[in-house]
């Protein structure tokens, strides 16, 4: 009877140890502000890291384009209103809008964040965590990328080479 019963366990256990999964430690970038100064360092942060090296520098183009509308129309109202205590509702509303709109484009592309999967090293059934930050990952990619043009770029010299 107990042998029934374990066969189905143990097919269950090796599923679960089997499936992959990956997450990401979110390190969340905190775009928010109550007064007209702490917004302004905040927006000089933000637009430092988006430089090359820097925490954000893998946010495209556009994105980036979008995280500068956002922060100039977020300066805008706080250049009216000093502080969000004194903004209407439309404004108040208007600036939560735009933080999260930056919020949500620095997380996806912030290079400080955690992403962990498990793996199965070579030669062994036991998966293990790995984790990597965004930038190692994109690093990675990019290197990848990089060496597949080399190769692709060498067979075609050879193919031309040969004939």
């Amino acid at each position: 009877m107990k042998r029934k019963y374990w066969l189905p366990v143990a097919a269950a256990m090796m599923l679960v140890l089997q499936v992959a999964s990956v997450h990401a430690k979110e390190t969340k970038p905190d775009v928010k502000a109550d007064t007209k100064d702490e917004f302004a360092a905040v927006a000089d942060h933000v637009r430092q890291q988006m430089a090359p090296g820097g925490r954000f520098d893998s946010i495209p183009k556009n994105d980036q384009q979008t995280v500068t509308r956002d922060l100039s129309s977020m300066e805008s109202l706080f250049d009216k209103f000093g502080k969000v205590d004194a903004m209407d509702q439309p404004s108040k509303v208007e600036l939560f809008n735009n933080q999260s709109e930056v919020n949500a484009i620095l997380t996806r592309h912030d290079g400080d964040r955690q992403v962990c999967e498990q793996i199965k090293p070579m030669g062994s059934n036991i998966p293990k965590t790995v984790c990597k930050t965004q930038r190692q990952i994109n690093l990675e990619n990019d290197q990848s990328q990089r060496t597949l043009q080399d190769i692709q770029n060498q067979s075609r010299q050879s193919a031309v080479g040969g004939h």
